[in-house]
């Protein structure tokens, strides 16, 4: 009797991500939640210096990406960052940092939903806020249970509106200061904005430094990239090209974006409640473009939503393959997808609707959402930092070999780790953020707990630790080598003919 394939567990997805899925998806990673809701916030806190604040993350996750792009590179069968930390820092690593990753994303998906919510109650504040919030997370559910081909399509035309958007922001700003617009509140558009309203640092040092909190979870989801790298068609030739390209994107649409903005609406009257890119066009009187640009910022919640989800089951279905997780999750459809992990990592999305009711209002049940998973995203990119210090101890030659190597790789990684700290510090240092960060570390006892339970539990079935990391070559470059081979022979041909 036949047996169909479908019925058949399967334990391998496909790479069904084509380039131009990749560098959308990295540049949508790096146009987060935070730059559409949060840096209203911000904005108050910082004044204009938060363009500057945004600079000085951008140029430290640049050289994370770096780092994580050489350690993928340098071998591709790691598939996420919990391979690389268990190959290189040991099988505990592994397991702290993928169950990390996963938990800092669940999260992000709350603070994504909270976010949907105002977005939805800005067009009708009668909806009651545990609507938006059911719907979405619903939504995203059947989302992740399509293709990973479909999920590259959606977040593609995802970051396409985003692009299209904060460009289009940009050219009708600049427009609007060399026209020196004047808005129905008696605002005049012009550069000098930034700096006519208290200076560059009105907040002085500790403003600037109170930045850093939340500038840091706008860029929650730059990694991405890397996760999504494991089911590309060709990521040595992909993978260099959306890592290099984030020094650009932070450039335009983090401070580019934002110095528009505040040169058209001073800083010190932009709403740190609502978004600032909303706010500045209902301020300077075009009511339509601000309508537009709400419902772009609410697919830009949903697509980081969305990337959440995916990334964190994919985290999930890496745990199961190495015995860190329930065998059950490592499982994966007809289309490729593991949709057990999909269904219990949504789950948790539905918390965001008690947290909703937790707090004064949904930007303050954002903030203490996105602070909590900021701390979490500061352990995870350390990971990716302190297996870079290894790799180059452990594999000289894997590195030496590389054609994508970290820029100035024996001082930058000590340099990131010593941002992180200074992270950590505003972290425990601001009112908002305290609260979160002192919460984090119960996190971290309780996933030493589980650590030790399932330790126990694969030493006594006799099972390894985790699973190894195979190292041969990989077939990607067993087809690239093929392919170098064909050239070659048809060029020796094709020389002997014209003899």
């Amino acid at each position: 009797m036949n047996t169909s394939h479908s019925a058949t567990p399967s334990t391998e997805m496909q790479r069904g991500l084509k380039n131009r899925h990749l560098q959308l998806i990295a540049i949508g990673g790096a146009i987060g939640t935070g730059l559409f809701l949060g840096s209203g916030k911000l904005i108050s806190v910082s004044g204009p210096s938060i363009i500057f604040v945004y600079m000085v993350i951008g140029f430290f996750v640049f050289f994370i990406m770096r780092a994580l792009g050489e350690l993928l590179l340098s071998n591709l069968h790691y598939h996420t960052f919990g391979d690389i930390a268990k190959d290189l820092l040991g099988p505990w690593a592994g397991f702290f940092v993928s169950w990390n990753y996963w938990f800092s994303w669940v999260i992000a998906c709350v603070a994504d939903i909270i976010a949907i919510t105002a977005y939805v109650q800005w067009f009708n504040a009668a909806i009651p806020a545990w609507l938006p919030a059911l719907i979405a997370a619903g939504v995203l559910l059947l989302l992740n249970l399509q293709p990973v081909k479909f999920f590259g399509e959606t977040e593609f035309w995802f970051a396409i509106i985003k692009i299209v958007a904060i460009l289009g922001l940009i050219a009708v700003g600049l427009v609007l200061i060399v026209m020196g617009f004047t808005s129905p509140s008696g605002n005049t558009a012009s550069v000098t904005n930034l700096w006519e309203h208290g200076g560059m640092f009105p907040m002085g040092a500790s403003g600037f430094v109170l930045g850093f909190q939340m500038g840091i979870f706008s860029f929650i989801g730059v990694e991405l990239v890397g996760t999504a790298a494991a089911e590309t068609e060709n990521p040595r030739k992909n993978l260099p090209k959306a890592i290099n390209s984030i020094v650009v994107r932070i450039m335009l649409f983090y401070v580019l974006a934002l110095g528009v903005i505040m040169s058209i609406t001073p800083w010190d009257q932009i709403d740190p409640e609502k978004s600032p890119f909303v706010t500045t066009l209902s301020l300077a009187g075009f009511g339509m473009a601000a309508f537009a640009i709400q419902l772009v910022v609410l697919t830009s919640a949903a697509s980081s939503a969305n990337s959440g989800l995916y990334s964190g089951t994919r985290m999930l279905f890496g745990l199961s393959k190495d015995g860190h997780a329930p065998r059950g999750f490592a499982w994966v459809n007809n289309r490729g997808v593991p949709s057990k992990a999909v269904f219990f990592t949504s789950v948790f999305l539905f918390s965001a609707v008690p947290l909703l009711f937790a707090g004064d209002n949904v930007v303050q049940a954002f903030t203490f959402v996105s602070s909590m998973c900021a701390t979490l995203v500061l352990f995870t990119w350390g990971s990716i930092v302190v297996s870079y210090i290894v790799y180059r101890r452990k594999y000289p030659e894997r590195h030496e070999a590389s054609k994508f190597k970290m820029p100035f790789g024996l001082v930058t990684p000590w340099l990131v780790l010593a941002f992180f700290v200074f992270i950590a510090g505003t972290l425990l240092y601001g009112d908002d953020t305290r609260a979160p960060f002192l919460a984090t570390p119960f996190w971290f006892l309780l996933l030493t707990l589980l650590w030790q339970l399932r330790k126990r539990k694969l030493i006594k079935e006799n099972r390894p630790l985790t699973a190894a990391i195979p190292t041969q070559v990989h077939p990607l470059d067993l087809a690239d080598d093929d392919a170098d081979d064909d050239a070659e022979l048809d060029a020796d041909v094709d020389h002997t003919s014209s003899k």
